[in-house]
């Protein structure tokens, strides 16, 4: 029978409206948003596809408002959701921090194009993957999930809303325009077979002794309670202590507020960090990859094989919390590390900082606009290993 409002089967479909379907699957009912190409399909298809299933499409004013509006859903009660690309993504940056700070779940998709600036608006790029990382101000951990296909982009869509419901943050998908703008099959399974997690709530009734941002001991993430549940609670961007009340005379709550909003990601990293492995076991080379530019060197690889270079791929799926303990156990028995990405030398930086000199680190890089030759990965493995250039 189904439910209603809500797709299954086998579709035909554009990677962008595959991540609509995803949140939707995932019980996004909130998307605030600006348009921006190539990210807008996003928008397109959630203000067509939220009304049937009961949830709410605002077109805000900006991205900074688009922001704003997904964090007040949250606290609200409401799974939420926005996209945007390059620019959109640098003006979200403020109220990302503001809701690592509140501890505030929810989505943000980037679609990324070539860039600085407003760059390639209808062409790919991969330039936004350390702003992910680093682009709002101050210490702080953050997850970011990179798809390589309509399929995972609707997959991990999902993932992302069970990831931020679990530790309590914006969690980022960084997808990209090649991936965006990709029509390939993708496969919906019957609603009540997609895992949905739900945040934790109170377990203690409201009282003036209540505290919000308090955790049992051995937890990391507070539960989280709604507004209007009689709860009394304080959220701020400020310093804060267990009430949520600002802190700022000293710094007696800097350290362990920000020491627990890493520890949540950094502490439970072997369950969040996601990898594609292949051929790693007797690899003499091995490839490390993300979205698209992981795809493109499908090819390469393929044919690096065929001449007898025993090269493995490392896909990151998650690139944020990065797997370090993964890369400094290949580089201390490979050759030699390529890492080909659409950006000037972005993961290859944070891939040579954890080879720490056991490996060689070459990047192959791209300034966007289009997707690599496969030619130029190929290269870029034979002198890896060692081999004469043809």
């Amino acid at each position: 029978m189904g439910t209603p409002g809500i797709l299954e089967g086998e579709f035909f479909m554009l990677g962008d409206n595959a991540c609509a379907e995803g949140a939707i699957c995932a019980g996004c009912r909130f998307f605030g948003g600006y348009p921006i190409t190539p990210a807008t399909e996003v928008a397109e298809q959630m203000s067509a596809r939220l009304p049937q299933v009961g949830g709410l499409f605002i077109q805000m004013e900006d991205e900074l408002a688009a922001m704003g509006a997904i964090l007040g859903a949250s606290w609200a009660g409401v799974k939420s959701m926005t996209a945007t690309s390059g620019p959109g993504f640098s003006l979200m940056m403020e109220n990302i921090g503001l809701g690592v700070m509140m501890e505030c779940p929810c989505v943000v998709v980037n679609v990324q194009r070539g860039g600085p600036s407003t760059g390639l608006p209808t062409l790919v790029g991969q330039g936004d993957m350390m702003q992910a990382r680093w682009g709002s101000h101050g210490p702080y951990a953050i997850i970011a999930l990179s798809p390589n296909s309509p399929q995972e982009l609707f997959d991990l869509t999902i993932h992302a809303f069970n990831l931020a419901e679990t530790y309590r943050l914006p969690v980022l998908v960084m997808t990209d325009a090649e991936v965006g703008h990709m029509t390939e099959k993708v496969v919906i399974p019957p609603y009540e077979q997609i895992p949905r997690l739900e945040r934790r709530r109170p377990t203690v009734p409201p009282g003036d002794d209540y505290r919000p941002y308090a955790c049992a001991p051995g937890e990391l993430v507070p539960p989280m309670p709604l507004a209007g549940q009689g709860y009394r609670f304080h959220t701020t961007s400020l310093t804060h202590d267990e009430r949520g009340y600002p802190s700022t005379s000293d710094d007696s709550a800097q350290w362990p507020l920000v020491q627990r909003l890493i520890d949540k990601i950094e502490k439970n990293k072997d369950q969040i960090i996601m990898l594609e492995e292949d051929g790693l076991d007797d690899a003499e080379v091995v490839v490390i990859s993300y979205g698209i530019a992981a795809r493109t060197a499908l090819w390469p690889i393929e044919m690096a094989r065929a001449e007898g270079i025993k090269v493995g791929l490392l896909r990151l799926i998650t690139v944020w919390p990065f797997p370090e303990a993964q890369v400094r156990a290949l580089a201390r028995r490979v050759k030699g590390i390529v890492v080909p990405e659409i950006n000037m030398g972005q993961i290859a930086l944070e891939v040579e900082r954890c080879a720490a000199g056991q490996a060689e680190v070459s990047g192959v890089y791209h300034p966007g606009g289009n997707i690599h030759k496969p030619q130029d990965v190929l290269a870029a493995i034979r002198r890896a290993a060692g081999r004469p250039l043809s």
